[in-house]
């Protein structure tokens, strides 16, 4: 046979198990799905939009105060729908459906999110450079027991809070093996920081805040108590119930990593889960897969957690491993992949790498 014709059916074979590999994953994932998401993904619209409203009604328990209430959410339903296919044509490589934020519009999305400020303060602490030439091919800090459970911000635009606790839970494991659930609480009603450079960015609790804020107030306050001293109650309407004597785990430092992808990954192995924020506009109709959208906003507005990263898959175009981002979310278990995120890497894809920050935890023994 001759060779260029013989290298031609070469492509041609990887590049057709490459789409059937990708298609497999997705498929996967809308497999396991219920038979709701299914039909918004698949474009099934026979049985109409009346009907899966009525089915996100009762899976998210969902009820409203009058007829025109019901009414309104409904259009905003079916415009969600609408959007969620949209996201599936941007998004091919991840499922998109109806979620609990199907009834919401965009603007009362953002304001379930919770990130404040337009970025990090000019005079942050930088990370020193890691090597990155022993780097492991995957990486998840689940499977090294610094991770605790998925939690839920309700209604609160607190997701700066979790993300901030959830890299100092990490922190606090590896410096003493333990691995206790902070209060998000706590700093939602006692954490008022501010950047000097950026007075709209004080933390405020329901009304949004910023990582670094929080890890600043923790380390002027002394620390941060157990979630179950200080439980989360999703609002910011009470007083500060801080009580020293009951703090967790303190702040030794924190500092922030550049947006180079292997550094992140350096920083993440190294030194524990890394509080990052992320453009959350895919984010509300995610339903599974690997996120990589030809086209994302890199404006910041939510606060998550980077647990590990992996690879799987191939895709189509490139012919090579499609490389991704753990993101612990903290929207429920209830929500994407057991209350996590799969993002690309490689292309700072919604903003993802531009603010990332690594704590350090002070060094105590295991209590």
């Amino acid at each position: 046979m001759d060779r260029t014709l013989k290298s031609f059916f070469v492509f041609a074979f990887l590049f057709v198990s490459a789409v059937s590999s990708e298609t497999e994953s997705v498929s996967a994932v809308e497999n396991d799905a219920d038979p709701m998401i299914r039909q918004v993904v698949d474009g099934d619209h026979r049985l109409g939009a009346e009907h899966h409203f009525s089915l996100f009604k009762r899976k998210f328990g969902k009820s409203y105060g009058s007829k025109e209430e019901h009414d309104y959410r409904f259009n905003i339903f079916k415009a969600n729908l609408r959007r969620a296919r949209r996201h599936q044509n941007l998004d091919p490589t991840a499922v998109h459906g109806v979620t609990q934020f199907s009834d919401l519009t965009p603007s009362e999305f953002r304001k379930v999110l919770g990130l404040k400020g337009l970025g990090l303060p000019a005079d942050a602490n930088k990370a020193p450079t890691l090597p990155t030439d022993d780097l492991p091919s995957d990486f998840d800090w689940r499977d090294h027991g610094a991770v605790t459970s998925v939690k839920n911000q309700g209604s609160c635009g607190s997701c700066w809070s979790f993300s901030a606790t959830g890299a100092l839970e990490g922190a606090h494991f590896l410096s003493t093996g333990e691995l206790v659930s902070l209060s998000e609480q706590q700093l939602v009603d006692c954490d008022h920081e501010c950047d000097p450079e950026e007075p709209r960015s004080c933390d405020s609790g329901c009304n949004g805040g910023l990582m670094n804020s929080a890890f600043e107030y923790a380390l002027k306050a002394g620390g941060v108590m157990r979630e179950e001293d200080y439980p989360y109650t999703g609002t910011d309407r009470g007083a500060c119930k801080f009580d020293k004597s009951k703090i967790a785990a303190s702040v030794a430092n924190f500092s922030v990593v550049s947006l180079d992808e292997d550094q992140i990954a350096a920083n993440l192995v190294k030194n524990g889960p890394l509080a990052v924020a992320i453009n959350a506009v895919f984010m509300q109709t995610y339903i599974g897969g690997v996120s990589c959208p030809y086209i994302c906003s890199r404006r910041l507005d939510h606060g998550v957690l980077l647990v590990g990263y992996g690879s799987s898959g191939y895709a189509p175009i490139r012919m090579k491993e499609k490389q991704y981002w753990i993101i612990k979310n903290s929207w429920g278990e209830n929500w994407g992949e057991n209350g996590y995120y799969k993002i690309c890497r490689g292309r700072n894809i919604c903003g993802v790498d531009s603010m990332v920050s690594t704590v350090a935890a002070v060094h105590t023994t295991s209590h």
